[in-house]
This record gives C-alpha cells, sequence and structure tokens, in this order.
C-alpha cells in the first residue's frame, strides 16, 4: 500500500527525533581552563597569617599587605618562632632581651643569605601578639628581634570593618 505525503513526512519527522542528542563538551572545557588560569592568578594576592587559637589579635584598620616573613607568636603561656615553642613567658626576666629567643633569632639570621642593603635595613620579622599580653613583654619581644638584626618588625592584627565594610586579616607596620 501507498503512503500518502502527509504520513511519509510524519515518519520523517519522527525519525528524526530518535536520535540522542550528543553533549559538545569542548566549551564546557574552555570554560573551565578559563576559570581555573583565572583562579591560579588572582589566588597569590591574599596571604593569611597561621593562626593560633590561643592568640587573640588587637584589630585595626591599617591597610598595608604583610610580606611573607618569619612569624613570632606570643601567647599567655609561650613565645614560638615559625611555629616551634621557643621560651615560656614563666621563664622570661625582667631584661630587656629574652635570651633563648635571641638565640633561635640569630640562628636563623646565620642560615640566611644576607646582602649588604638587607642587614643595613634589618630583616623583616613579624609579630603575633596576644592583645592581652602586657606592653613590657612585647616590648622585650621587639628589643630581642631588633638585637638579633631583624628591625623591620611587623605587628600582625585583625583588619576590621573599614568604611565599605570590607573585614580582612592583615599586619600593620
Amino acid at each position: 500500500m501507498k503512503q500518502s505525503l502527509r504520513a511519509k513526512r510524519m515518519a520523517k519527522h519522527h525519525r528524526r527525533n530518535q536520535n540522542v542528542p550528543k553533549l559538545n563538551l569542548v566549551s564546557l572545557m574552555d570554560i573551565f581552563t578559563i576559570l581555573v588560569f583565572f583562579l591560579l592568578v588572582n589566588s597569590s594576592d591574599v596571604e593569611v597569617l597561621t593562626n593560633d587559637k590561643s592568640i587573640k589579635l588587637p584589630a585595626s584598620i591599617a591597610d598595608t599587605v604583610p610580606e611573607t616573613t618569619l612569624v613570632v607568636m606570643v601567647n599567655d603561656q609561650n613565645i614560638l618562632v615559625g611555629g616551634r615553642p621557643v621560651t615560656d613567658i614563666a621563664s622570661i626576666g625582667e631584661d630587656a632581651e629574652i635570651t633563648p629567643l635571641l638565640t633561635e633569632l640569630e640562628y636563623r639570621a646565620s642560615r640566611r643569605n644576607i646582602t649588604p642593603e638587607q642587614q643595613a635595613k634589618g630583616l623583616p620579622i613579624t609579630i603575633m601578639g596576644d592583645k592581652a599580653i602586657p606592653y613590657t613583654l612585647l616590648k622585650q619581644v621587639m628589643n630581642t628581634c631588633a638585637q638579633a638584626g631583624y628591625r623591620d618588625i611587623s605587628l600582625a592584627v585583625n583588619k576590621t570593618a573599614d568604611k565599605r565594610g570590607e573585614a580582612l586579616e592583615g599586619a600593620a607596620r
């Protein structure tokens, strides 16, 4: 039996819709490649200091971004250099310098290749001091750092919201 033109057209239409469409992944891979490069380029702008739960940093609205330096953490019990305990607070006397901290900092300075201009300016260091520690202790730590050649001192703080409402962590010089 012969099919009418309408029946042929309907059969052709049904055959065309039976094919399963294929997913084109090329454009999707292009988008993800661009996204990965974007994230790699922009991820290096942010630096987060390792935060110890025993240290509560003071608040500030400073805008300067810290450099990657040696970190001295001072809490109510210990002084740590680079995450390694150096001395406890109870054993510190009234001297202007803290001897175990001075020894550790001099050792770390001796292991670095120091240029003459770095030696003239002083090596960079970041002090993360708990906001409850006494000022005299902070002053002793800063004096000890200066005697060991670390005179470019930054104090780590929590950045509070400024006029625009942005809140980040940073360091003040």
